[in-house]
């Protein structure tokens, strides 16, 4: 569906309201009050508005566009971050029609969220870390080559899991 024919939302009240004026309410409200959320909601959505248009009024702006603005920003990401920042996103839009009363678009259903793969990486137990770290019988200097793969063989850990944990190690 092209810009033009996207459904747009008539404003139930505050006319005129741009995208950076509803951004800047969003953020100051209560819902994000803890300083990580702030950051991450702020960068994701000032990207959005910006390839928007942050002098655009928010009810001028159409579904898809949100979501194409979604999809050229973060679709080439791994979808554990397209789902962060499209919540991040499609939260602000959110509030604005729920809190506010202002019109506003909503993610698209194209836009929807993506199948995470679980992370198979495990952590290293404290134990096993002082284990290997102890281990006299394999040279520091042979630790970031051969040794440190079969080390990894032996306790099912990545490469680079051992790497990390050895590299505090001094002879």
């Amino acid at each position: 569906m092209s810009a033009a024919g996207a459904r747009k939302v008539a404003a139930l009240r505050g006319d005129g309201v741009d995208l950076a004026a509803a951004v800047e309410a969003f953020l100051a409200s209560a819902r994000i009050a803890n300083p990580n959320t702030h950051r991450a909601y702020a960068s994701a959505i000032d990207r959005t508005i910006t390839a928007l248009g942050r002098e655009r009024l928010l009810d001028d702006v159409a579904d898809d566009e949100i979501g194409q603005a979604l999809t050229e920003l973060w679709g080439g990401y791994a979808a554990a971050t397209f789902n962060r920042d499209r919540a991040a996103v499609s939260s602000w839009p959110t509030w604005c029609l729920s809190v506010k009363r202002w019109g506003a678009p909503s993610v698209p259903g194209e836009a929807e969220r993506r199948k995470e793969h679980p992370d198979e990486t495990r952590a290293v137990p404290k134990t096993t870390l002082h284990r290997l770290l102890s281990r006299r019988d394999i040279p520091l200097r042979e630790i970031p080559g051969p040794a440190q793969a079969r080390l990894a063989r032996r306790t099912g850990y990545s490469p680079t899991v051992i790497s990390r944990a050895l590299s505090g190690r001094s002879d």
